[in-house]
C-alpha cells in the first residue's frame, strides 16, 4: 500500500505550484492585451518588413536598404507566419509571445529538473525568477521580473532566454553520459541560434554553458566534440544572410550610453536577490564545482568588468548574475539538510517573494485596467504607450513620416517609415545625418525653406507634430492623443 505523504509536505508542493500557475495565467491574460512600451514597435516593424519581403526586407525603420540585427531567425519565422496567414502583425506578435512564454516555462522546468528531483522545484524556480528582485521596479529586455516580462513577452529576448534554459538542460544531461557527435553539433547550432535571436541573451547563454562544462570536468574527447559544435555555431553566425553578426562588436558609444543605467540603484532593484547569493554560498560549501555558483561568478566577472572599463553594454550580462542566484534561492527550499532548516528558509523566501510581488503588483493593470485597481495597487501601475493606430486611415505602408524620437519608435510598427530611426542603428551609415535633419526640421528658428528642402530630400509625405508645426505646404488631416497633429505634405 502506497504511503500518504505528510500534509505539510503536500502543502509545500501544492502551494508553489498553485502560485506559479496563477502567475502564468496572469501572463497569458497580459498577452491578450499586449501592453505597448519600449521596443515593441521595433519588433512589429520588423515583422511588417518581413511579411512584405522575406528575402530583402531592408531597414525596418527607415526607407533604406541596409541590414539589421533585428532580422533574427525568430523574427523571420514570425514574418513568415504573417506572410502566409495574412494575420495582422500584432496578432502574430501575440502568437509569438505565447510561443516564447511556452519556451521559457518548459526550459526552466527542464533545467531545474537537472538540478533537483523535487516536484515543487520548478514552480519555486519560476516564482523566484519572476518575483525575487527588489523594492524598486525595474524593466528591461532580457530581464525576467514579472513586470518586465509583461512588457517584453513578445520580444525575441524571451524566446532566446527560453532556448537558453533548454540549452543548459540539454548540455547538463548530455555531460552526465557520453556526448555523441550529433548531440554536440546540435548543441552548437542551438547556441548559435540563441546568439542570432538576441545577442545579449546569447552572452548569458554562453556563460551558463561555460559554467556547466567547467562543473562537469569532461574528458578530452568530449571537449573535442563540444568544440566542433561551437565551431558549427560560429559558422551559423558567419553565414547568416540578414546581418553581419561580428560587425556588432564595433558598435559605437551610443550603445554604452544607453546601458549605463544598468549600473545604478543595484540594491534597490535587485536587493532581494541577496537571499539567492546566500543560497549560492551554501551550495558552494557542499560542492566546490556547483554549476550555479560558477555561473554566478562568471556573470559577476563580466558585469564588473563592464562597469570598471566603461563598457556599459556588458551590463546586459547581469541576468547571468541574477538567474543562478534566483534558482539557488528556490532550490535551497527543497535541498537544505534538516527539515527545520528547510522550513525556516521557506518562510524567509515566502516573505521575500511577497515583497517582490507587491513591488510588481501594478502588472495586474495590464489585464484589468487602471480604473479597476485599488488605489494602492494603481499607484504602482505604469501606463503603457498609446500607439499611433490613429494615423493608419491615412498613412499607408512605405510612406515616410517626419516625427521626433518617441513617435519614431512606434510609427513604423504600422508599416510607414520615419526619417530617422527611433533607436540607434549601427548598420545605417547616415543615421547621424538623419537625426540632425529631424532636429533641424523641428527647431523653432529653422526657415520654412530649409524645412521644405529636408522634406523633399527624404521623400516625406506626412508630418506628426504639435498644433504649431504647420507650414503653408502642410494640410492638417487628423488630431491624435496629447495634442499631436497629422499633416499631409502638399506636393
Amino acid at each position: 500500500m502506497r504511503a500518504t505523504p505528510p500534509s505539510g509536505a503536500s502543502a509545500g508542493r501544492v502551494l508553489p505550484q498553485a502560485a506559479a500557475a496563477l502567475v502564468l495565467l496572469l501572463m497569458v491574460l497580459v498577452i491578450v492585451r499586449l501592453p505597448w512600451a519600449g521596443d515593441l514597435g521595433m519588433h512589429a516593424a520588423t515583422v511588417q518588413r518581413l511579411r512584405h519581403s522575406l528575402l530583402h526586407p531592408g531597414n525596418p525603420l527607415v526607407a533604406a536598404d541596409t541590414p539589421s540585427p533585428y532580422y533574427s531567425p525568430w523574427m523571420l519565422l514570425l514574418g513568415a507566419v504573417a506572410r502566409v496567414t495574412g494575420l495582422p502583425v500584432f496578432v502574430v506578435l501575440r502568437i509569438g509571445a505565447l510561443a516564447g512564454l511556452g519556451l521559457l516555462i518548459t526550459g526552466v522546468w527542464r533545467y531545474v529538473r537537472t538540478l533537483s528531483a523535487h516536484r515543487a522545484a520548478p514552480a519555486l524556480a519560476i516564482l523566484c525568477l519572476l518575483l525575487l528582485w527588489g523594492p524598486l521596479l525595474f524593466n528591461w529586455s532580457g530581464f525576467l521580473g514579472l513586470n518586465s516580462l509583461a512588457l517584453t513577452v513578445a520580444y525575441p529576448s524571451v524566446c532566446a532566454l527560453g532556448l537558453s534554459f533548454h540549452l543548459w538542460a540539454w548540455l547538463t544531461r548530455a555531460l552526465r553520459g557520453e556526448i555523441s557527435w550529433g548531440v554536440a553539433l546540435g548543441l552548437g547550432l542551438l547556441w548559435g541560434l540563441i546568439l542570432l535571436c538576441h545577442q545579449f541573451t546569447g552572452v548569458v547563454a554562453s556563460l551558463g554553458v561555460l559554467a556547466t562544462v567547467i562543473s562537469a570536468r569532461p574528458d578530452r574527447g568530449t571537449l573535442l566534440r563540444l568544440g566542433a559544435g561551437a565551431a558549427l555555431g560560429v559558422a551559423l553566425l558567419w553565414v547568416w544572410p540578414y546581418y553581419d553578426f561580428f560587425a556588432l562588436f564595433s558598435a559605437g558609444a551610443d550603445l554604452e550610453a544607453i546601458h549605463r543605467p544598468l549600473y545604478s540603484h543595484l540594491l534597490q532593484r535587485f536587493g532581494l536577490v541577496l537571499l539567492g547569493v546566500v543560497a549560492l554560498g551554501l551550495r558552494l560549501r557542499r560542492d566546490r564545482r556547483d554549476p550555479l555558483a560558477l555561473f554566478f561568478a562568471l556573470g559577476v566577472l563580466v558585469f564588473a568588468a563592464g562597469g570598471l572599463t566603461g563598457h556599459y553594454s556588458w551590463g546586459r550580462a547581469l541576468p547571468a548574475v541574477l538567474i543562478p542566484a534566483q534558482l539557488a534561492a528556490a532550490l535551497e527550499t527543497v535541498s537544505a539538510g534538516r527539515r527545520a532548516v528547510r522550513a525556516a528558509w521557506a518562510g524567509v523566501l515566502a516573505v521575500a517573494l511577497t515583497v517582490g510581488a507587491w513591488t510588481q503588483v501594478g502588472t495586474l493593470g495590464y489585464v484589468v485596467g487602471r480604473d479597476a485597481l485599488p488605489a494602492a495597487v494603481a499607484a504602482k501601475y505604469r501606463t503603457p504607450w498609446v500607439g499611433y493606430h490613429w494615423i493608419t486611415p491615412w498613412v499607408k505602408y512605405g510612406d515616410v513620416v517626419m516625427a521626433r524620437t518617441m513617435p519614431s519608435r512606434q510609427i513604423p510598427a504600422y508599416g510607414p517609415y520615419t526619417v530617422a530611426p527611433g533607436y540607434p542603428d549601427v548598420f545605417l551609415p547616415d543615421a547621424a545625418r538623419r537625426d540632425a535633419a529631424v532636429t533641424h526640421y523641428f527647431a523653432a528658428d529653422t526657415p520654412a525653406g530649409t524645412r521644405r528642402a529636408i522634406v523633399r530630400e527624404y521623400g516625406v509625405r506626412w508630418v506628426v507634430g504639435g498644433r504649431g508645426a504647420a507650414e503653408p505646404w502642410l494640410r492638417r488631416v487628423a488630431t491624435g492623443p496629447g495634442g499631436q497633429v497629422l499633416y499631409r505634405v502638399e506636393r
